[in-house]
């Protein structure tokens, strides 16, 4: 399966595919520009993309007529009969590509690249920062890992998570949750 996009073009929906031509209302551009339509869906290799961030560029070859419809009115028995027609204004316009998700997933790696190499220096920080005796990344942990996990720390563990929130992260559901872990293990 190749590559499809889902377009809408005078307020109407098309599916199409690179290289294809159509026809659709007359659109104001005229012979020989190119435009960007809004793209509704991605689709193709058995996936589907309901929020695509790929764009489609498409041309207008041509501003034709379409086919002429006839038009006949009759009344019986009083000879009245009339007769009009009508032709769409239509353009042709062709796809010429579907793409950017390509140029938008190495924004998207670069991007991670970014936030690694920022994590990294992140997490070089707090180790100079670091209590002796916390849980190894406990600085990751959101706050219901830790009132999942603080039950299995021990009482220094506690301790060190406890003074570390309180010097840098504030968080009160984590403050609680070591609290409370710590009570457990002075009752027993």
């Amino acid at each position: 399966m190749s590559t499809y996009a889902i377009i809408s073009v005078g307020g109407k929906q098309y599916r199409v595919r690179e290289g294809e031509t159509l026809l659709v209302d007359r659109l104001e551009h005229g012979a020989g520009a190119t435009f960007q339509p809004p793209v509704l869906l991605v689709g193709g290799n058995g996936s589907t993309d309901l929020s695509p961030s790929a764009t489609v560029t498409a041309r207008v070859v041509a501003d034709v007529k379409g086919e002429k419809i006839r038009i006949g009115k009759y009344r019986p028995k009083n000879g009245y009969r009339k007769h009009t027609g009508f032709r769409a204004s239509l353009s042709r316009i062709e796809i010429e590509s579907i793409g950017g998700a390509k140029t938008s997933a190495a924004k998207k790696e670069s991007g991670r690249a970014k936030s690694e190499q920022q994590a990294q220096v992140e997490v070089a920080a707090p180790a100079e920062e670091r209590v002796k005796g916390m849980p190894v990344g406990y600085e990751e942990l959101t706050v219901a890992a830790i009132k999942e996990q603080s039950a299995g720390w021990s009482r220094p563990m506690l301790e060190a998570a406890l003074e570390y929130e309180q010097a840098h992260g504030a968080r009160k559901g984590a403050l609680a949750a070591l609290q409370a872990a710590l009570a457990e293990k002075e009752g027993k």
